[in-house]
């Protein structure tokens, strides 16, 4: 990443919470594991004033050119947080708000199920198994309200592709008996975007699972499991695992996701990595030596 007055700014607005893309995201606070209610973390915040959105109402990102333009998971992820914002308040606007992104994503979705989610930075790689979780996620909500059969077929692909193979072009890694989601399928596997990806497949189980994308939401979890400790670096929590350290809104992050994780499944594996990144926190010599490392990488991406 180049050093640039942009960039810093950028930088600034990550680590103190006023980028849009950087807010507050807990864990969610209407969700249910047995039926499809609220999102395992808190969107909300995704749902401010300060998101710039088109004349139709759909988030916008602006890109380090200065570009506008559509990026599908921002798109996803702002549906899901007005939905819950429906779910919390009963205001019929939240929920129009979450309809005209599933719309979105209905219309923009390609024939084979996938969204060019990375096309402006990564055009031979767009694809992205978290894109395409959170899109089944909020496909499946507005079907479970509408039972409007579109959204469910919408659903249907996004997780088909989802499940493709990697090496055919897809966005799951299918390894021995590990199975990992890729949000960057030219990428090391990222820890935040695996675990999005896990709750499209959850939803899409809970709503109309087959028994074979059952079985896959079992192997992938499992191996989660198994490669967890590969996230940890001893005093804080890594973004990927290939030695990304976090900044402090992916690590609340991955605190959050681990609670979820560990209401879904009854995993004690992930209540413990929840209260060990909860407790590295607590030590402001960690938070300085992670932050210092975490400047470092960026100067060198």
């Amino acid at each position: 990443m180049a050093i640039t007055f942009y960039n810093l700014q950028k930088w600034c607005r990550m680590l103190t919470g006023k980028s849009i893309q950087h807010v507050n995201q807990g864990l969610g606070k209407a969700f249910s594991i047995s039926e499809l209610k609220g999102y395992y973390n808190d969107l909300t915040e995704k749902v401010s004033e300060s998101q710039e959105l088109d004349s139709e109402g759909i988030p916008l990102l602006t890109v380090d050119s200065g570009e506008k333009i559509y990026f599908p998971i921002m798109i996803f992820q702002y549906g899901l947080g007005a939905y819950d914002l429906y779910l919390l308040s009963d205001d019929k606007s939240m929920f129009e708000k979450a309809k005209k992104c599933a719309d979105w994503a209905m219309e923009f979705q390609n024939k084979n199920g996938s969204w060019d989610n990375f096309a402006y930075e990564f055009p031979d790689h767009p694809f992205s198994s978290m894109a395409q979780g959170e899109a089944t996620s909020l496909l499946l909500r507005l079907y479970e309200t509408s039972k409007d059969e579109r959204y469910l077929s919408a659903a249907r692909k996004a997780i088909d592709f989802m499940l493709l193979d990697i090496n055919n072009g897809g966005t799951t890694e299918y390894l021995g008996e590990d199975i990992f989601f890729h949000e960057f399928t030219h990428k090391p596997v990222v820890l935040n975007g695996w675990i999005f990806s896990i709750w499209g497949l959850y939803d899409y189980n809970l709503v109309c699972g087959t028994s074979e994308t059952k079985k896959i939401f079992e192997k992938t979890v499992q191996s989660l499991v198994n490669h967890l400790d590969a996230f940890d670096n001893g005093y804080w929590s890594m973004y990927d695992c290939a030695g990304m350290i976090t900044s402090p809104f992916y690590h609340n992050l991955h605190i959050a996701q681990m609670k979820a994780m560990y209401a879904i499944t009854h995993n004690a594996k992930f209540q413990e990595m929840a209260e060990k990144w909860s407790e590295y926190q607590q030590s402001i010599i960690n938070r300085s030596r992670s932050f210092i490392k975490k400047a470092y990488q960026k100067i060198l991406e």
